[in-house]
């Protein structure tokens, strides 16, 4: 009995005990409470899709704040605007100072809106197949960027490939993406121009 007492006191000890300052973010996989499958590949620009089965919570990548919320899908296929290909989507700005973006969902939580605080693993969404993602197998876009003003979409759907930073969440690691997003930064200039259709 003694002995459950001294380890349950120890235990919560070493929970409640602060994080050292070294410590760095903590990064979670961007879906959870599904299977998943997404590629090493992307077509014509850094990002991953990734597949799940529509409904799959979407949940933030890591502690930050809500930058951009798209709640309406104003695709068109005849048009293929860039800047509304995202369908419904979510972008927050991590602790970090990484944005990261989700798209394609089928919903998003009623109390997600732009400058509210989320905490990694807070549900933002619902994975869906909305915007250009419309006949197609659900999935999450997983963008990584640097933050840009909202009409800058080429950069804010991926700027640098995420699947090894998603790789490693899905371990349990928590390797981060600041130094490859500021290489690519430096190397775009601030904001790069947009690209041709």
């Amino acid at each position: 009995m003694k002995i459950r007492i001294a380890l349950a006191a120890l235990i919560s000890l070493i929970l409640l005990s602060p994080l050292p300052a070294s410590a760095g973010p903590v990064y979670v996989f961007p879906v959870t409470g599904c299977e998943v499958n997404y590629a090493r590949a992307h077509h014509d620009y850094p990002a991953t899709d990734i597949l799940a089965k529509s409904g799959c919570a979407f949940v933030a990548p890591i502690d930050g704040v809500i930058d951009e919320v798209n709640r309406v899908d104003t695709w068109s296929g005849r048009v293929n605007a860039g800047i509304t290909r995202g369908g419904l989507s979510v972008s927050l700005i991590g602790v970090d100072g990484v944005r990261y973006y989700g798209s394609h969902l089928r919903s998003i939580h009623k109390a997600i809106q732009p400058g509210l605080e989320v905490k990694a693993g807070q549900r933002l969404g619902a994975v869906g197949a909305t915007g250009s993602a419309r006949g197609t197998s659900p999935h999450l876009h997983f963008g990584i960027s640097w933050p840009t003003p909202a009409d800058t979409w080429w950069v804010r759907r991926g700027a640098v490939a995420p699947w090894k930073y998603l790789d490693a969440w899905k371990a349990g690691k928590d390797l981060s993406p600041v130094k490859e997003v500021a290489a690519a930064l430096k190397k775009a200039g601030e904001v790069p121009p947009e690209p041709k259709k």
